[in-house]
């Protein structure tokens, strides 16, 4: 997905913000890999700790690519196969496609993404959960500082457990979003899920 495209992603964007972090806190100016790098390149122990720290760079990336590229959704749930949101299509089909969770039952999610040119420092998974079109949820989870690599990288969630009883029963839409520490939207989608007396 181009830049372009994840430009006017404005989800979610309710009453109030989410809480980001603390009060008063400005992310450090960004530098490139390139300057990381030459950064005390006559300090061997440094060159080598760098190394470590980046692992193998992703330099053979499409340059055409959005740095950060969102690539899948799962519901992991233990003993249970993962089911798995393809989030490099069209986000229109994603939108009405919903998960099936069973009451009472402890589940995790996993976003699969890819760090394709340079360093990304505070990367966030945010959420908001409507029922019947009223606000129930809302979550903002910090996924961490990644680097470059040519293989994609995942997040979980911490683990969650659906809420039982037939009040809880239904349809759940959630707008999610995945930014980072300068507010830079990498992509916005809606979902949803329903949860039910068992899986089927």
């Amino acid at each position: 997905m181009a830049d372009e495209a994840n430009k006017d992603h404005e989800l979610p964007s309710e009453d109030e913000p989410i809480a980001e972090g603390a009060p008063g806190y400005v992310p450090a100016a960004m530098k490139s890999l390139d300057e990381i790098q030459a950064l005390d390149a006559e300090d061997e122990s440094l060159v080598r700790y760098k190394q470590t720290l980046l692992g193998d760079v992703n330099k053979a990336a499409d340059p055409s690519l959005p740095n950060v590229v969102v690539e899948s959704l799962s519901f992991v749930v233990a003993g249970r196969d993962d089911v798995v949101l393809d989030l490099t299509g069209d986000l229109a089909k994603v939108k009405d496609h919903e998960f099936i969770i069973k009451e009472g039952s402890e589940y995790k999610l996993k976003i699969g993404f890819r760090v394709n040119h340079e360093i990304v420092a505070g990367l966030r998974y945010q959420h908001v959960v409507y029922r019947k079109g009223i606000k129930v949820d809302k979550a903002s989870l910090m996924v961490g500082s990644y680097g470059p690599k040519a293989e994609g990288q995942n997040y979980l969630t911490p683990m969650e457990e659906a809420p039982s009883g037939m009040v809880s029963r239904g349809h759940y839409k959630v707008k999610s979003k995945f930014i980072d520490d300068d507010k830079k939207c990498f992509l916005s989608w809606e979902w949803g899920f329903s949860i039910k007396k068992d899986w089927s």
